[in-house]
């Protein structure tokens, strides 16, 4: 099978860079033959020349679908998995497959078929006002905090929504959860039937930890920026007194001011941050918005490390709370810096959540299991198997569901 993967690279380390670079991995380490059309928002020009040329870029794109569409008629591929297209890539390469007869699968990385800055938070709350067609309300908002950048994003969720060029033009859609699987289905109006969940590589290493409890402070890796629930670490660790550190990597996003005493470690690479993880008793994943999967998270689980996470998004898929490691409610640093206590205090239960954390890693996200199920989705656009799915929400998704009714006001605005 021969596989054209496309995605646009964010300026930023991150998940959203890493994924379809591990997919690729993974699909050639199978047997697959795999190419890669890549446009980097690294390219753009500083200020306001790099936003409007961002812009154009996405809703306007004449050079990039024509160099994609050559790609097409060059690689021929059997199918087209892409990923992140905004702003280089552009959707209207979609079309293109549609007409040359070539299935589409795509991985929803963020929430921008649903919000046009892909977060659904603003000013540290969930917000869905833009869902149902209402992307107008993020120029209203400013929510880019640039009111170009605001126009923009918003003027392209409407165009890729009006001219249905995600909902016309992919044949099967790949959730990293079963959570963000079910928010397309209910607020992006994808059929259930064309939508799985798979979750992204996680890299199992060899050997865990030989004793989390061992670790010598609290960690958390994450980009510096606000959805990432830096102030409820903040809060967290001043309430407990006890060492924690953050990981960035070098080229992450900082856009939250931290205490300037606050431990900052600096990345550059995986091995990097493999050591970091081995250096922490747990790992602390304090978001505030929906999560699609978590990976630094399961990351740390992999090695045995016990992690307290933020009851939010797919992150309670993840972590089963008390079983293989904590969770608590998102912004609340009081519940977060009791657990981390906890932990702490007791030894044996850092060691069980640990191992009951790695058994959970490794059996569920190994790059194995990843190459199956994505391999299953590739057959099933191409017509060559059917592809089932449990429409059934799981308990994480309807509590964020009910939760969202008992507090429309707050959240939807309305």
């Amino acid at each position: 099978m021969r596989v054209l993967y496309a995605y646009n690279e964010s300026r930023f380390a991150g998940g959203a860079n890493n994924a379809p670079l591990a997919t690729m991995s993974v699909a050639r380490e199978h047997g697959l033959e795999v190419e890669l059309f890549r446009r980097s928002s690294r390219d753009l020009p500083p200020g306001l020349k790099g936003r409007i040329q961002a812009g154009t870029s996405a809703i306007r794109p004449p050079e990039s679908v024509k160099e994609f569409d050559a790609m097409l008629a060059s690689f021929r591929p059997d199918v087209v998995h892409v990923h992140e297209v905004f702003p280089l890539v552009s959707p209207w390469i979609l079309p293109r497959c549609t007409r040359r007869g070539i299935p589409v699968v795509m991985t929803t990385v963020d929430y921008r078929m649903t919000c046009p800055v892909g977060t659904h938070l603003r000013d540290g709350r969930i917000c869905v006002e833009c869902t149902g067609g209402r992307e107008y309300r993020a120029v209203l908002h400013n929510c880019r905090e640039n009111i170009v950048e605001s126009v923009i994003v918003a003027a392209y969720n409407t165009m890729a929504r009006r001219l249905r060029l995600f909902s016309d033009h992919v044949t099967r859609f790949i959730a990293p959860s079963e959570f963000t699987r079910h928010w397309l289905v209910e607020n992006a109006g994808i059929a259930p039937e064309r939508v799985v969940a798979v979750s992204p590589v996680v890299r199992i290493p060899d050997h865990a930890v030989e004793d989390p409890a061992a670790g010598t402070y609290v960690g958390c890796a994450s980009r510096v920026s606000p959805e990432k629930g830096m102030d409820t670490l903040v809060e967290a660790a001043e309430l407990t007194g006890l060492p924690f550190s953050l990981s960035r990597n070098e080229s992450s996003a900082v856009k939250v001011a931290l205490p300037p005493d606050f431990p900052v470690v600096v990345t550059r690479n995986f091995e990097e941050l493999d050591g970091y993880y081995r250096g922490a008793r747990m790992l602390v994943f304090p978001s505030r918005y929906f999560e699609t999967f978590g990976l630094v998270g399961a990351e740390a689980m992999s090695r045995g490390i016990p992690v307290i996470a933020a009851r939010v998004g797919a992150l309670p898929e993840l972590i089963e709370d008390g079983v293989n490691g904590m969770l608590f409610e998102p912004g609340d640093a009081r519940e977060l810096a009791r657990k981390v206590r906890r932990l702490w205090d007791d030894p044996e239960l850092c060691r069980r959540l640990g191992r009951a954390a790695r058994a959970k890693a490794a059996s569920l996200w190994n790059p194995f299991s990843h190459f199956e199920r994505t391999k299953a989705v590739y057959d099933a656009a191409c017509g060559l198997t059917p592809l089932a799915a449990n429409d059934e929400p799981d308990a994480s998704v309807v509590s964020i569901r009910e939760g969202r009714r008992e507090r429309g006001s707050v959240e939807s605005g309305e």
